[in-house]
Parts: structure tokens; sequence; C-alpha cells
């Protein structure tokens, strides 16, 4: 299965953040939504990605003052990207090589998707019992 194939199935609203938007503004949008990041995108392209550690980081640099900021000169850039057709597997090697939780989906520039290592393992142990349940049924029917 794809990263594709599972957005389609899911069918979640991706939230996003502005370059422009700033610090206190995302964090306010994370905490409403209780999700720990957001991809940055401007003109439909994603160029960043804004998370709890990018806030961690950043207050522990520049303090309080860091929520005055705009988004964008506090994201984690460029951000690593996984195109539609990229294998479930190969996206959580790569999520496990580049240690990132999250990972936005493009087609060409354009974003069609966001998806968590959460969401990719859900969907990978789902898979697993399913195989198992068929296995099981074929065994005790023969």
């Amino acid at each position: 299965m794809t990263v594709g194939m599972f957005v389609a199935a899911a069918r979640g609203e991706v939230i996003q953040a502005s370059i422009d938007d700033t610090v206190a503004q995302v964090v306010a949008m994370l905490a409403e939504r209780r999700i720990g990041c957001v991809p940055v995108v401007e003109q439909g392209k994603v160029v960043g990605i804004f998370s709890e550690r990018d806030l961690v980081y950043g207050i522990a640099r520049t303090g309080a003052s860091l929520l005055d900021k705009a988004v964008g000169e506090v994201m984690t850039k460029p951000a690593v990207t996984i195109g539609a057709d990229t294998p479930i597997l190969s996206a959580l090697a790569l999520m496990t090589k580049r240690r990132v939780r999250h990972l936005p989906i493009v087609d060409g520039d354009r974003m069609v998707g966001f998806v968590s290592i959460g969401d990719l393992v859900k969907s990978r142990i789902d898979k697993v019992e399913s195989e198992a349940d068929a296995m099981r049924s074929y065994i005790q029917s023969a």
C-alpha cells in the first residue's frame, strides 16, 4: 500500500500554517487541534514544518519573545517530503532515518496530504492483523 492510498482512505483535513503566522498563532492552533506539528505552506508549496520541537528549541534559545516571531523564521526547513506513490514501509524507513515524525505528501510542488508515523504504524499493524485473521480462517477451514 502506498501513502497516497492511505491518505485517500483517511480523507482528513490537512491543517497548515503560513510563513507569516506568528509562533503564538500556530501554537494556539496546535493546542486547539491537539496536534504536534503542521506543515508551513506558501502559495500551495510546503516550505517547512513547525513542530513542538521547534517551539521548545526556540524558547530555549530566545525565550518568550519567540512567540512574536513569524513561524517562517523558526520552522524546520526544508521539509522532508514524499510522493503519493511512496510505499508505506519506505515512508516509515525515511522517517526513522531522518528522525522525523511527520511527512507532507506532495505531487510536484503541491501538498496533497500529511501523515504521521503513528498513522502509518497503525495502518501497518491493521494490515498484519488482517493477514493473520485470513490465515487463521484458511487454516480452520482446511
